[in-house]
């Protein structure tokens, strides 16, 4: 009995001991298993805060973030993308990282650049030397034209030369001539001859009287011996060369000395060339001129200026200049229309600073250059003005503003020009600084950009002086002048170039219409210049063949129409001074309109919409 009591204690304390055992382990795991469950969530809790946070600041930065186009940096984007207008892939906006340094600077990456098309060369020295193109025709040497005229009165029997262009030898028989003036006279001699042993004198002196009539002393002789009159007699040629001119035909009476032809000889030849007063200064006597001739294809010729007039024609408001040439082989004839070119040096000019024009931004006024400065990050650009000389064609001289050593931009100066003005750095139009930019419109702005300055228009300074004051007369002699110059705008704009040339043409018309009496004091002198320069970029718009030789002149004639309304505010209604900066190869250009649309007239229908108001001008 005892032994069984004591293996059921046995049996029982072992189960005890087992399932303390077994409640030991399942507690204890369950101990580490949320030991371990609140680490794991402490971890990923601390991780997806810093993630948020990351997030957040990565957000934040985004948000912060500016993104523009280096061609059109009026685009201002939220996020990145392509530019709406010309497709480039966006950049983000810098910081000007030098403005501690230098607050009117502007600056620009490597990658900015290079996106924008900047290019900068070093300012030289060198002798000016500019290629002056001119225009010209052949002309006869005036010292080689003859007169051929008739030294026997009397009526045109026979003409053995019967066109214009025929070559005559000298002494060739050109006409008969009869003459009852002629046939008196040697019956005279006839009878002088009789009594010539008696009356010698009378003899010598009816001689005499055939002489005068340019009759040789053969033919004298041949009448002698025959006893017998002529009724004809021939005229022969004084010279050798080309009947440039016949002035009589078979059967005309002539008078003694009159003119029946003109001979010239072509064996030398005279070039004139049109020199325009501007290019009057560049040209000299003695200068060599290579030209060349559109019916001589391939040739070339060389010759020097042997005689530059000293008077200014006052209709075409040009020079002659003088190139004589050796025509022995008969190649150049009268007429041709020449082509010229001298390298012409501008005197006293030597060892000038000369820069590109593509360097050169020019308001009418003011022109000015962009300076590059390097730092340790960024290419730093600063506005300078600076004072042209003369224009070499494709550059300039510059009298002051710039030295050798100097970098500037040659290329991409406007969108250093663009993102100054951003910016509210000094710029082209606005040279104290002050963003005068108002959105450059390309037919709207698309939805997901940002223009610059939305909603605000701040007008550019003027770049003239205070105005004038003109009476209502002067203004409405001007209102003529602003209608062909709209007109002309507007068929630009549609690409018409028939009805653009005509609208040309009207305005150079209505100028000169115009009365220079009704303009006082300043004004007049202002007015002077402004005829002066609608005058030359108007003179050859009619002979122009081709539309972009009609915009060319129209954005000279509207750098002066600007000039003259913001000088006179002559229109009773408010005005707008438009601008396009992909005009001229991207250097830019302005033109007036009396509506806010963009009409674009250089592109025409290519790029109607391109262009941005300006100025306002009421």
């Amino acid at each position: 009995m005892k032994i069984v009591a004591i293996k059921q204690t046995i049996i029982i304390a072992a189960f005890s001991l087992i399932f303390g055992a077994l409640l030991g382990y399942i507690i204890s795991k369950s101990a580490h298993q949320h030991t371990e469950t609140s680490t794991n969530q402490h971890i990923n809790e601390s991780a997806n805060q810093h993630i948020d946070e990351s997030a957040h600041q990565h957000i934040n930065e985004s948000a912060n973030q500016t993104w523009t186009c280096s061609m059109h940096p009026q685009i201002r984007q939220n996020e990145p993308g392509d530019c709406p207008i010309c497709g480039m892939d966006l950049i983000p906006l810098e910081d000007d990282q030098n403005a501690d340094i230098d607050p009117k600077a502007i600056s620009m990456s490597p990658t900015a650049m290079q996106l924008a098309n900047v290019s900068t060369a070093f300012v030289g020295k060198m002798n000016p030397v500019k290629q002056v193109r001119l225009n010209g025709k052949v002309q006869a040497d005036e010292r080689l034209v003859y007169s051929q005229s008739s030294h026997i009165p009397g009526r045109i029997e026979k003409l053995l030369v019967n066109f214009t262009g025929e070559f005559v030898n000298k002494g060739q028989i050109i006409a008969n001539i009869y003459s009852p003036e002629l046939v008196t006279a040697q019956e005279e001699l006839l009878e002088a001859q009789k009594i010539a042993e008696t009356q010698p004198q009378l003899f010598v002196a009816a001689k005499e009287k055939l002489k005068n009539w340019k009759l040789s002393d053969k033919q004298i002789e041949e009448i002698l011996k025959s006893g017998k009159t002529k009724d004809e007699f021939p005229v022969v040629a004084d010279v050798s060369g080309y009947t440039i001119s016949k002035k009589i035909n078979l059967g005309d009476y002539v008078r003694k000395g009159e003119t029946i032809y003109e001979i010239a000889d072509l064996s030398k030849v005279w070039v004139l060339f049109e020199v325009y007063e501007s290019d009057i200064n560049w040209i000299k006597k003695g200068d060599k001129v290579e030209f060349t001739i559109a019916s001589l294809p391939g040739e070339s010729f060389i010759s020097s200026i042997t005689f530059l007039d000293p008077v200014i024609d006052p209709k075409t408001r040009v020079a002659k200049a003088r190139v004589e040439y050796n025509n022995s082989n008969g190649k150049l004839k009268p007429e041709m229309f020449v082509s010229g070119l001298v390298q012409a040096k501008l005197a006293n000019k030597s060892n000038s600073i000369v820069v590109p024009k593509t360097a050169v931004m020019w308001t009418g006024k003011r022109s000015v250059v962009y300076v590059k400065t390097n730092s340790e990050q960024v290419v730093n650009f600063i506005m300078r003005e600076i004072t042209l000389g003369s224009a070499l064609g494709d550059s300039y001289v510059v009298e002051a503003g710039l030295m050798e050593g100097e970098e500037i931009a040659v290329n991409g100066t406007f969108s250093i020009d663009a993102a100054a003005q951003l910016a509210g750095k000094p710029s082209m139009m606005s040279p104290e600084g002050g963003q005068v930019m108002t959105g450059h419109n390309h037919g709207g702005t698309p939805s997901g950009s940002n223009v610059s300055h939305e909603g605000h228009e701040e007008q550019p300074k003027s770049t003239t002086s205070k105005p004038l004051s003109i009476d209502k007369q002067a203004k409405e002699v001007l209102e003529p002048l602003y209608t062909q110059y709209l007109k002309w705008k507007e068929s630009l704009a549609n690409d018409n170039f028939a009805e653009a040339q005509k609208n040309a043409a009207d305005m150079k018309t209505e100028l000169g219409k115009i009365n220079m009496s009704l303009f006082k004091g300043d004004a007049h002198n202002a007015w002077m210049d402004f005829q002066s320069n609608f005058s030359k970029n108007l003179e050859h718009v009619q002979h122009y063949s081709d539309i972009e030789q009609l915009r060319k002149a129209f954005q000279s004639v509207s750098v002066t129409m600007i000039e003259m309304t913001n000088s006179f505010t002559p229109l009773g209604k408010t005005i707008y001074v438009q601008h396009c900066p992909m005009a001229d190869n991207n250097k830019g250009a302005d033109w007036l309109s009396t509506e806010k649309e963009i009409k674009n007239p250089y592109f025409g229908s290519s790029m109607l919409k391109c262009g941005e108001v300006t100025k306002e001008i009421k």
